[in-house]
């Protein structure tokens, strides 16, 4: 059928009107139909949502794409054993936050019908599989087809599909397939070609991308709104864009083109509710109609919600309903998975979040403090069906975001005080409007209603200034800053498949054993070369297994020496050569030894043999099996709702995010080592198996990273029992008191090579996440010693002299500072410390009393001795040493005595021969300050005479 005679067919047809549908239904609708496509016995796999927070991909703030989770899809680099492994397409509602880095809705919340924080992305992915024509057919046919055949049953003359019309400055052409395959549906003055912005989707500065094809829908139908596609009308909608990802974007903003086209389609659930709601606004939709009710019993508001906009929302509350459902989705998803508001990074967008609600309600509603966190169990009971996590955390939600509040609650009012502040001086710089809405959670436009209020303005330009240099830290800081020097790109990977090298067999790495290899590829960042020698530099060597252990799960990576063993063939004798490997890292399977050769040369072909380090390997294996053992004893003495927010496995050390909303006590920190070393000191048998995944995850007292994708088969790090016995019974009771974890990392062979174990810090990171450091090994052993020496010091100060045990005190405490030491044993110690200096401030008091009685006794003779005199001059010295009280008690004696002499006393103190001081004090009654004599100058002119500088009042 020709693109005009399927015009003069929908035309010949009734004209069919959205059918109210509950926005559960629409999503179900989606995911069953493509889990049909192409047929039901070989459909897109249904693949779980991923964290709104994302795991092991630093350059995201938040996921906000259907497609992140799939980037190693895109990219051919895939890890073996992976849940990605092998898939060709797949389907789900996928939970999206964009509000930091380049998608960035946070500010157009509130202000239109179709703009969120949070949003779920309904999509379908094709993996190398099926290209431009199965995605626009099913895409058509999902929203224009049969109710019967699971579609949305909707008007096609409504609806307006774009494509990618080409960039001359970008070097690419016009999309005229994509363009040919809408005629199939669409007549041509309905399908559009669209600009690089529009049309060409980037997730990122960086990665997968390509052009794409928007389909928009006109609300309003029977009309030619063609003029009205990309303009922002709240009435022709872009409900779905179909992503045909065939380049990868590099930092140097080239484009190379992918080894296979990816479709990656997103459909926001909220836009496409609206439609089959026939509702002109998101807001007016069951996904926050439930909401808004709750908003209004929480927050006491004036009035209902009315689906107001801009100027026809004259009080801003209707923009204040809109904001607040909008924040509270996106906190309580973000809660949900693992994220918590806090200063930096994701975290510090989240705060800005929940100070941005908060701050409509205060303002507009006049809502009481604890409303917002009021709201979340509408919100579980809304979407805890489709999404169980919320059901699971909801009371770690509203404690997370009650606690945030109430906060918050406190900054108000300083921001408040801050505004009336500035808006004295007549107007608000952009400097102090961009303080308000970043520190106190004042949004611009309120900023601007309150200047009004005043008949002051606000400097727009300076806050959007400030705004843009926020944006640009924000974007710098969702940028990895971490990752080795070389790294195979996509095109490295693909390009050895195409040689047909085989994925590094990396079975040998948990035994860390000398192992020999052949080295199938050398990798300099930029091309494969045959040989690498001393002058090349840091180059990446791939080899056809190994023993080194790459990089992953919190863990580094190995480091080793290959030695040549023997030439690639007969007559090509090169001499040899060895290569120190510095890291090892993994890009789509393949393993790369990174680093320098040392000697000789290394040659493709060369057969090398792989040693370890295993001075680097060992204390890294020890902090890693430590890990374990720390994170059970945390749960159990902190409780069960400890989870593992991250890690980092070095050899020197070790350190363990975990959730917690509290410090963790000296007497909790002091049980969890110990219970740590004593698991060490009995020698435990640490195990490893492979399992499937279903029943792994069935196994008692399981501990697993929330949110991390597992591969299935599964491997399973036992300790405290063999994890043959466990896979075998997983549900016994008796696993509880092991310490079981999905890990692919190394380990011990038993807990005693761990030798010792000390916690050296414990600190809060965010809201609600703690931080553990610690070590083990020699550094832990270290750490205890010195704290035993400390403890001798401590005891044998008990016995010295005052004197002696002043100096003593303030040595011990200067090197316990300095010195590493256990978290648990530095407060004891502190604690024994304080003790000594208790006996020390009670010698003091009594060497204080007893040099007053004797400079008193001094005074006295010096009264009685200048009592017969006609001098009215009194200049004497003292022996109180640097005690200043015991100095002016003496003067006061001998003005109490002799009322109308001026007096000045020095005394010496010479308890640090080096540094010699005096002190000097001095008075002077009223009749000889009337005469010229001032005290104040008097101790001026002593004290230069003696090199030093003094003065005060007259008398």
């Amino acid at each position: 059928m020709t693109a005009q005679d399927q015009t003069s067919h929908d035309q010949s047809e009734p004209t069919r009107r959205p059918r109210f549908r509950r926005a559960a239904d629409i999503r179900r609708a989606f995911i069953e139909y493509f889990a049909a496509k192409p047929s039901p016995s070989d459909g897109h796999p249904i693949v779980a949502s991923s964290p709104v927070v994302p795991i092991g991909d630093p350059t995201l703030l938040f996921t906000n794409a259907g497609m992140n989770q799939f980037k190693p899809c895109f990219l051919g680099q895939v890890e073996p054993g992976s849940p990605l492994e092998g898939l060709a397409r797949a389907t789900n509602s996928q939970k999206c936050i964009r509000a930091g880095g380049k998608h960035n809705d946070l500010e157009d919340v509130g202000k239109d019908t179709y703009h969120h924080t949070f949003f779920e992305m309904l999509g379908n992915w094709s993996f190398g599989d099926y290209f431009k024509a199965e995605a626009i057919e099913w895409a058509w046919h999902f929203l224009t087809g049969p109710e019967s055949e699971g579609c949305m049953a909707l008007d096609p003359s409504r609806f307006y599909a774009t494509y990618f019309g080409g960039d001359k400055s970008a070097g690419l052409a016009p999309d005229l397939e994509a363009r040919d395959l809408w005629l199939r549906h669409l007549p041509p003055q309905r399908v559009l070609p669209g600009s690089f912005k529009d049309n060409f989707w980037e997730m990122g500065d960086t990665g997968p991308c390509g052009p794409c094809s928007e389909l928009h829908y006109d609300r309003i139908g029977d009309r030619d709104a063609a003029a009205l596609v990309n303009q922002d009308d709240p009435d022709v909608l872009e409900i779905w864009n179909l992503v045909f990802i065939q380049y990868d974007r590099q930092a140097d903003a080239t484009l190379l083109d992918l080894p296979a086209k990816h479709v990656d389609t997103g459909m926001g659930l909220e836009r496409l509710v609206s439609v089959m709601q026939n509702v002109r606004s998101n807001y007016d939709t069951d996904l926050f109609l439930p909401i808004f009710d709750a908003i209004e019993r929480a927050a006491r508001a004036p009035r209902s919600y009315r689906g107001k906009l801009g100027k026809d929302d004259k009080d801003q509350i209707d923009m204040a309903y809109g904001v607040i459902a909008d924040h509270i989705r996106a906190l309580s998803f973000a809660i949900a998975d693992g994220a918590t508001p806090s200063n930096e990074g994701a975290g510090y967008v989240l705060r800005r979040i929940l100070r941005r609600a908060v701050r409509f309600g205060r303002q507009m509603m006049d809502a009481p403090p604890g409303f917002f966190a009021a709201l979340v169990p509408t919100v579980v009971d809304m979407m805890g069906d489709a999404f169980p996590e919320l059901r699971t955390k909801a009371e770690h939600i509203r404690s997370v975001i009650a606690d945030e509040e109430d906060s918050f609650g406190k900054t108000l009012d300083r921001g408040i005080k801050l505004f009336d502040e500035v808006a004295a001086s007549g107007s608000i710089t952009g400097p102090d409007a961009f303080k308000l809405y970043d520190t106190f959670g004042f949004p611009i436009d309120l900023t601007q209603l309150m200047a009004a209020e005043r008949g002051i303005g606000v400097d727009i330009a300076g806050f959007e200034a400030e705004m843009a240099k926020q944006k640009e830290r924000s974007r710098a800081g969702a940028k990895s800053t971490a990752g080795s020097s070389i790294a195979l790109t996509t095109d490295a990977v693909d390009k050895l498949k195409k040689l047909n090298i085989r994925p590094t067999d990396d079975s040998h790495k948990h035994a860390g054993r000398t192992t020999s290899a052949k080295v199938v590829a050398i990798w300099d960042n930029k091309n494969f070369d045959e040989h690498a020698n001393i002058g090349t530099g840091t180059v990446g060597i791939i080899l056809d297994k190994t023993s080194c252990y790459a990089e992953a799960g919190g863990q580094v990576g190995d480091k080793a020496k290959l030695d040549v063993t023997h030439e690639r063939k007969i007559g090509n004798d090169h001499g040899g050569g060895s290569f120190r490997v510095q890291d090892t890292q993994a890009f789509g399977g393949y393993v790369l030894h990174i680093g320098l050769v040392a000697r000789g040369e290394i040659r493709v072909g060369d057969v090398v043999a792989i040693k370890p380090d295993n001075a680097h390997r060992q204390p890294a294996q020890a902090n890693h099996t430590a890990t374990h053992l720390l994170n059970k004893a945390l749960r159990d003495v902190l409780g069960d709702h400890v989870d593992q927010k991250g890690s980092l496995v070095a050899p020197d050390r070790l350190r363990f995010d975990f959730a917690h909303n509290k410090p963790v006590t000296d007497a909790e920190l002091a049980d969890i080592e110990q219970r740590v070393r004593t698991i060490i000191s009995d020698k435990q048998v640490v195990t490893a198996s492979i399992a499937p995944l279903y029943v792994a995850q069935g196994i008692t007292g399981l501990r697993a990273v929330f949110g991390e994708k597992y591969p299935d088969p599964v491997r399973v790090v036992c300790i405290g029992a063999d994890v043959q016995d466990v896979i075998a019974d997983p549900e016994n009771e008796r696993w509880a008191d092991c310490s079981i974890e999905f890990c692919g990392g190394t380990h011990l062979a038993t807990t005693d090579e761990a030798e010792a174990f000390a916690i050296t810090s414990e600190t809060g990171i965010a809201k609600g996440v703690r931080r553990i450091e610690a070590l083990t090994g020699k550094p832990a052993l270290a750490a205890m010693a010195a704290a035993h020496a400390f403890a001798e010091r401590i005891a044998k100060a008990q016995s010295l002299s005052a004197t002696e045990l002043t100096t003593e005190a303030k040595a011990i405490a200067t090197d316990m500072d300095a010195e590493t030491l256990s978290a648990a044993s530095r407060a004891q110690l502190k604690g024994q410390l304080a003790t000594l200096n208790d006996k020390l401030k009670d010698a003091a008091k009594a060497v204080a009393a007893e040099t007053r009685a004797r400079v008193e006794g001094e005074a006295r003779v010096i009264a009685q001795n200048a009592a017969g005199s006609p001098n009215a001059f009194i200049v004497s010295r003292v022996s109180a040493g640097s005690d200043r009280q015991a100095l002016q008690a003496a003067c006061k004696l001998i003005r109490d005595k002799l009322p109308k002499h001026a007096v000045l006393l020095a005394s010496a103190d010479e308890t640090d021969p080096a540094k010699p001081q005096v002190a000097i004090i001095a008075q002077a009654p009223k009749d000889l300050i009337a005469r010229g004599i001032k005290a104040g100058d008097w101790v001026r002119v002593t004290a230069e005479a003696v090199g030093g500088k003094g003065g005060g009042k007259p008398d």
